[in-house]
C-alpha cells in the first residue's frame, strides 16, 4: 500500500479507539461497566447490535462467498426478522423485569444454579472460541495481503480492543460500534461503486446484471427441500431462525447489547431496526462480490488468489508450472470474455440462438478456467500442504489492491481492522460480564464491594482479552471463514436455545429435567456432526440449531413426565 493509504488506515483506528477511551472512560460502578448506566438510545442499540453481528469475516469472506456461489447466501439471514418480533415480545420484557446482567441469571431464577452456570459454560466455551477466530480470521489474510507478520497483525487487532473494551466496558462498545459501522457501509458503497466504475465502457449495469445472471450467480432464493444444502429458503427460515433465536436472545454478546437500553421501547425498537436492515446490507455485500465477479470475466483474475502463496511457492520450486499455467489461463478467460461480448450483442440485435451459442461457449471456457484452478490448488496442496487452497476469502481485497485508487485501499482496510475489533470488543465484554457475574459473583466472592467487582471485571475481560488473542497465535484456518464461524455457533447454540425456550415456554419442566436435556441436545449435536464430518450421512450444520432446541426441549419435558410420575 502506498503511505496515503497507511494514513488512511492509521488515521482511522487511532480515531476509534481515541474515541471510545475519551468518551467514556471512568466508569462509576459494575451496572455502568457492564449495562452502561441503561443510557442507550435504540439507533446506538441497533447500530451495535449490527456492529457486533458484523465481523472482520462478514466483509472478508462474504464477497467471496458470491463470487463463488452467487446470491444464495443471503437465504441464511431469512429467520432474521422473524426472530427479532418473537425475541422482542418474549425475552426483552423479562430481561428488563428481572434486572439481570448477563443473560444466564435468568436461569438460575426459573431453575436452578447448575443450569445456569452449564448455560454460561456453553457459552464462554462457544464464545471464547469464536473471539479468537474473530482475530485470528482477519489478521491472517492482513498478513498475507499486506506482507506483513501474522503475529504484528493479530497484535494489532487485539491490543486495540483490549484497550478500550477494558477502559469502558460496554459503553464503549456501543459507542465506537457506531463509528465502525460508518466505516465499515460506508466502505462498502464506495467499494461497489469503484467496481461499477471500473468496469469496461461497452459494459452497462444491465449488461453485468445480465452476465451475472446467465452464470448462475443472481440465485437468491431456492425453494428446493434439501437437508444437505446449507442455505435455502427452509434452511434459511427455519434452521437459522432457531440459530438467530439463540445468538440474539441467548448470546451475552448481543443480549449486552439490548439491556443496556433506556428502556422496554428503546431495546425492542434497536432489535427491530437490526431486523429491518440486516437483510439489505448483507445483499448489498453479496453484491458487491457480484460485481467484482463481473469485473474479473472481462479483466484477467489471478488463477489463485491468495498470490502471496503462489510467490513463496515459486521461490522454493521455481515458476516454470505457474507460468505455463498462467498463459493457458490468460488464452482461455480472453476466449469467456470475448464469448460474452458475443453474447450480449446478439443480445443486442435480438439473435436469441447467437446469444445461446456465445452463452455455451463461455460457460465452457469457465469450466476450463475452474479445471486449471484445481490443477494449481492441487499443486500447491502437494508442495506446501499448510497452504489454505479455498481461497475465497482472499477475492475482494485481492480486487481491492489490484484495481481500486490509493486513499480507497485503506479505507478498505480500515473496513476490516474496523469490522474485526467491532465484533471482537462485544465478545471480550460479553466474556467478562458473563465470567464475573455467573461465575466469580455467585461462587467465589458472594459479599464483595461494587468497586471489587468492578475491578474484576476489567481484570476477566482483560483475561479474555490476551486468551483470545493467544488462541489466534495458535489457530489454524480450515474452512471459509464466514461458515466457520456459524458452524462453531451451530454446534453450541441449539442447546442453549433449548434452555431458554423451555425456561419461557414450559412452566412445569424443573432444573434437573432441563439440565438433562441440555446434555443430551448438546451430545446430540456434536454426535451429528461428527457423523456428518465423516460422511455417514450429510446434513446443513444450520439445522444442528433446531436438533439441538428440539432435543433439549422433547427430553426435558420428557425427563420430567417420568420425574413427576415417580413422586
Amino acid at each position: 500500500m502506498s503511505w496515503i493509504d497507511w494514513l488512511v488506515l492509521a488515521g482511522t483506528l487511532i480515531f476509534i479507539v481515541t474515541y471510545g477511551v475519551v468518551k467514556t472512560r471512568g466508569s462509576k460502578d459494575i451496572e455502568d461497566y457492564l449495562k452502561g448506566g441503561n443510557t442507550s438510545k435504540w439507533w446506538t442499540i441497533g447500530l451495535s447490535v449490527m456492529a457486533t453481528q458484523a465481523s472482520a469475516i462478514t466483509f472478508l469472506s462474504t464477497p467471496g462467498q458470491a463470487y463463488a456461489d452467487g446470491m444464495q447466501f443471503v437465504q441464511f439471514y431469512f429467520g432474521l426478522p422473524i426472530a427479532m418480533i418473537v425475541l422482542s415480545v418474549t425475552f426483552i420484557p423479562i430481561f428488563y423485569k428481572l434486572k439481570v446482567y448477563t443473560a444466564y441469571e435468568f436461569l438460575e431464577n426459573r431453575f436452578d444454579a447448575k443450569t445456569r452456570s452449564l448455560a454460561a459454560l456453553l457459552f464462554l466455551l462457544q464464545r471464547g472460541l469464536a473471539a479468537g477466530i474473530t482475530i485470528y480470521a482477519p489478521a491472517i489474510i492482513l498478513s498475507t495481503l499486506l506482507s506483513i507478520p501474522l503475529s504484528i497483525t493479530t497484535l494489532i487487532i487485539g491490543v486495540l480492543v483490549i484497550i478500550y473494551t477494558v477502559v469502558g466496558g460496554t459503553k464503549a462498545v456501543s459507542q465506537t460500534q457506531q463509528q465502525q459501522m460508518a466505516v465499515m457501509m460506508g466502505g462498502m458503497i464506495v467499494a461497489g461503486i469503484m467496481v461499477f466504475v471500473l468496469l469496461p465502457e461497452d459494459i452497462s449495469f444491465k449488461d453485468a446484471l445480465y452476465v451475472a445472471g446467465k452464470s448462475g450467480k443472481l440465485n437468491p432464493i431456492s425453494f428446493s427441500f434439501d437437508l444437505e444444502d446449507r442455505y435455502n429458503m427452509w434452511s434459511g427460515i427455519f434452521g437459522a431462525f432457531f440459530l438467530f433465536m439463540a445468538y440474539f436472545g441467548t448470546d451475552q454478546s448481543q443480549v449486552q447489547r439490548y439491556i443496556s437500553g433506556r428502556s422496554i421501547r428503546e431495546s425492542r425498537l434497536g432489535l427491530m431496526m437490526n431486523g429491518l436492515l440486516k437483510v439489505p446490507m448483507q445483499f448489498l455485500i453479496l453484491f458487491v462480490g457480484i460485481l467484482v465477479f463481473v469485473f474479473y470475466q472481462f479483466n484477467k483474475p489471478p488463477v489463485f488468489f491468495n498470490e502471496v502463496a503462489i510467490e513463496e511457492i515459486s521461490e522454493k520450486e521455481g515458476s516454470a508450472f505457474f507460468d505455463e499455467v498462467n498463459e493457458d489461463f490468460g488464452n482461455i478467460h480472453q476466449n469467456k470474455s470475448n464469448a460474452y461480448r458475443d453474447m450480449l450483442s446478439a443480445l443486442e440485435k435480438g439473435d436469441e440462438q447467437a446469444s445461446e451459442q456465445a452463452l455455451s461457449k463461455a460457460m465452457q471456457m469457465s469450466e476450463a478456467e475452474a479445471q486449471l484452478r484445481s490443477e494449481v490448488k492441487e499443486y500447491i496442496s502437494e508442495k506446501s500442504p499448510l497452504v489454505e487452497t479455498n481461497d475465497k476469502d482472499y477475492v475482494f481485497m485481492t480486487f481491492v489492491m489490484d484495481h481500486l485508487p490509493v486513499g480507497i485501499v485503506g479505507l478498505l482496510f480500515a473496513v476490516i481492522f474496523s469490522a474485526a475489533m467491532s465484533s471482537t470488543s462485544s465478545e471480550l465484554n460479553a466474556l467478562g460480564s458473563t465470567a464475573t457475574v455467573d461465575f466469580y459473583k455467585r461462587y467465589f466472592k458472594k459479599d464483595a464491594t461494587d468497586k471489587h467487582y468492578l475491578t474484576a471485571s476489567k481484570l476477566l475481560t482483560l483475561f479474555w482479552g490476551v486468551l483470545a488473542m493467544t488462541f489466534a497465535f495458535n489457530a489454524n484456518l480450515l474452512e471459509n471463514l464466514i461458515q466457520l464461524v456459524n458452524l462453531l455457533g451451530s454446534l453450541f447454540y441449539g442447546a442453549i436455545l433449548g434452555i431458554f425456550v423451555t425456561a419461557f415456554y414450559i412452566k412445569y419442566v424443573k432444573g434437573t429435567a432441563v439440565f438433562i436435556g441440555a446434555v443430551v441436545g448438546e451430545g446430540l449435536v456434536i454426535a451429528t456432526h461428527i457423523l456428518n464430518v465423516k460422511e455417514i450421512f450429510e446434513i446443513g450444520y444450520l439445522w444442528y440449531n433446531l436438533i439441538g432446541c428440539l432435543a433439549v426441549v422433547l427430553v426435558a419435558v420428557v425427563i420430567q413426565w417420568i420425574r413427576n410420575n415417580q413422586s
